[in-house]
Formats: C-alpha cells, structure tokens, sequence
C-alpha cells in the first residue's frame, strides 16, 4: 500500500502508542479531551508527560480544554514547554462560538506549534490561514471531515479547496480529521491531503486493503451462520 498522506493515530491509550509507535506506517499521534475520557485518562498532565516519554520523535497533539482566551493562551504555553514534538491543539472558537484566531495569532507570534481544530468549513480555515501565515513555526489545521459527511455533505470538494488554499503556507499542513471509513484514506490521499487522523479500530480494518471480494464475502457469510448457530435459532 502505498501512501503519500501521513497516518496519525489517534486515541488515548499510552500501551497503544508504544506498540504503534513500532510501525513505519504511523508518522505522528493524536488526542483529545473526549478521547482521554473515553479511555480512562484521570490526570492529564501525568498520561500527557507518559505520552511524551513514549513518543519523543514524532508529532504529538494535545489540546487546551479552557473556554476562556486568557487561560487557553496559558495552558498552551504549559503544554509547549513539555516538548520540542509537541503540537498545542487549539479549537477555532469557544463554547460561545467566539473565534479563537486572535488567540491563534498570539501563539503563532510566540512560536507555539499549533494544531487549529474542529473546523468545518473553507470560511473557517481561511481566517485561521490567515493568523499563521506570517510565522515560520510549523503548524497544523484540522477540518472535521467525518462530521461534514456526517450532515449528508460530500467533504471531498471542502477538502479540495483547503489544499488549494494553503498551496501558498507550506509550513501549515492540512488534517483530514474524523475519518468515519478506511475509504477516507484513501480519498484524502487522492486529493494531497498532508495528514489523516485515523482512531485504533479504523487502523485495524486496515489490514483489509486489498482483500479480495469474493473470500470477503464468504467470510461474511461464515459469520451470519456461525452466529445463527451460537445463538441457537430455531424456526
């Protein structure tokens, strides 16, 4: 298989990540507040600082979970400081809906690697490509591909446009984030797109690329009746 976009994996599970981090397949991580729930994590900083030990040399996003400007721009910094890999997850407004990009702006003027996250639109993206575009840091921006299909919408053409856009900022790279399907590796390797967060389930499917049709299919037929059978049916 043979793939240009880079395979984030994303979750919250540290054993995961160490086992992960063997294959050459993988080229960074990624998390989240509702995936470190989800997984159990209770102290953020400790599971973050264990992360870190575990994946020192390749990318590593971790995100603020303030609602207020002032304290997102402090927890930032903190989780800056833990960490040359380290990108600092930003989510492109609050819970109020206000736009973080003046934030964003700061954080890019003080060399805070970014990864600007939750967008779902072009219009989104574009504000945000413009507080980055002055500074060398690297930085990451992140559309919510999965959640744009989510609402019946075809996220390829939004995607399409994203990577246009940034044609002119190579030191920001585009997220196709929230893949629902091992297809979205593909589609978003077709089209350019830099990087692909892919969860610990959707990386197992994986294995599947290539598979031919017809042992899938009996496969699937094996199951339905192997089922039927555990479960003791009867008409």
């Amino acid at each position: 298989m043979d793939l240009s976009v880079k395979i984030f994996a994303d979750g919250a599970d540290v054993a995961e990540m160490k086992r992960l981090r063997e294959s050459p397949m993988i080229r960074g991580f990624t998390t989240n507040p509702t995936l470190m729930q989800k997984f159990g994590v209770r102290d953020y900083e400790a599971f973050a600082r264990a992360a870190i030990e575990a994946i020192p040399d390749l990318p590593l996003s971790f995100e603020v979970f303030a609602d207020e400007f002032d304290e997102m721009e402090r927890q930032a910094l903190k989780i800056r400081g833990w960490g040359d890999n380290l990108y600092v997850k930003i989510p492109v407004t609050n819970t109020r809906g206000e736009s973080a990009v003046s934030l964003v702006t700061r954080l890019a003027d003080q060399g805070v690697k970014q990864n600007v996250t939750a967008m779902l639109s072009v219009e989104q993206l574009e504000k945000v490509v413009s507080a980055l575009r002055h500074t060398d840091t690297p930085q990451q921006v992140s559309i919510f591909a999965g959640r744009v299909a989510d609402t019946g919408r075809d996220p390829v053409p939004v995607m399409r446009e994203a990577m246009s856009l940034l044609q002119a900022t190579p030191h920001i790279e585009l997220i196709w984030a929230s893949p629902r399907e091992v297809y979205d590796i593909v589609r978003a390797n077709d089209i350019g797109c830099h990087i692909i967060t892919v969860t610990y389930d959707l990386l197992d499917k994986m294995a599947l690329f290539g598979k031919d049709l017809d042992q899938f299919s009996l496969e699937t037929v094996k199951m339905f009746y192997n089922d039927a059978q555990a479960a003791q049916y009867t008409l």
